[in-house]
C-alpha cells in the first residue's frame, strides 16, 4: 500500500513538474522577445494577442498583435518565415497561426487595430467568442488581408493617440527641455 501511495505520489509529482516545464516553454517567447520590435508593448500583457514568427534564416521576431507582425513580413520580403504562431485568445499559448480559427471584428478593442482580428486554436472556442462578441469566422489569408487594408488607418490611430498622450516611438512619454 505504501508502495503504491509512493508511485502515485511520484507520478503526480513529475506530472506537475512537466505541466510546469510546459509553461516555462510556452512563455519562452515572451523571455526572448519581451517587448514588441515595433510599438515597444509589454507582449506578457497582449500574450492573447502576441505573435512570434520564425523565419527560416534561424532569426525570429516577437510582437504584440498580428499588425506589428504584418509590418515584419512586409518589411522582410527577403526572408521566408518558417512558422507564424500567435497567442490563443483564451488559453494565451502560441498557437500556428494558419491553422488558427481566426474572428475578425466584434465588440472587444483590438490591438493596434480599430478592427480587432482573434485567432483561437479550437473552432468551437472561436464560435464561443463570435456568440458572444460578435464578428465573423476568417482564415489566416483573409486576417493577414485585412491587417494590410487596416494598416493605413491604424498608423494613424496609433499615432494621434500618441500625440494626445505626449509619447513618442515605442511609447515613452516626450520629455520637452526647457
Amino acid at each position: 500500500m505504501k508502495r503504491k501511495l509512493l508511485l502515485v505520489a511520484i507520478i503526480v509529482g513529475l506530472l506537475s513538474m512537466g505541466a510546469h516545464v510546459d509553461g516555462v516553454q510556452a512563455e519562452k517567447d515572451i523571455l526572448d522577445h519581451a517587448s514588441c520590435k515595433y510599438c515597444g508593448m509589454d507582449r506578457g500583457q497582449f500574450a492573447h494577442s502576441r505573435m512570434l514568427i520564425e523565419y527560416d534564416d534561424g532569426s525570429s521576431v516577437g510582437v504584440c498583435s498580428l499588425h506589428c507582425a504584418a509590418m515584419d513580413l512586409a518589411l522582410h520580403l527577403d526572408k521566408t518565415p518558417a512558422a507564424i504562431k500567435v497567442g490563443d485568445y483564451y488559453s494565451r499559448e502560441l498557437i500556428d497561426a494558419e491553422k488558427a480559427s481566426w474572428v475578425i471584428g466584434g465588440d472587444k478593442p483590438g490591438v493596434m487595430t480599430r478592427r480587432a482580428k482573434w485567432a483561437f486554436g479550437k473552432q468551437e472556442d472561436a464560435e464561443r467568442f463570435m456568440k458572444e462578441s460578435g464578428g465573423k469566422p476568417a482564415g489566416f489569408d483573409e486576417v493577414m488581408k485585412a491587417a494590410y487594408e487596416d494598416m493605413y488607418d491604424d498608423t494613424r490611430m496609433i499615432r494621434e493617440k500618441r500625440k494626445g498622450k505626449g509619447m513618442h516611438q515605442h511609447g515613452h512619454k516626450d520629455h520637452k527641455h526647457n
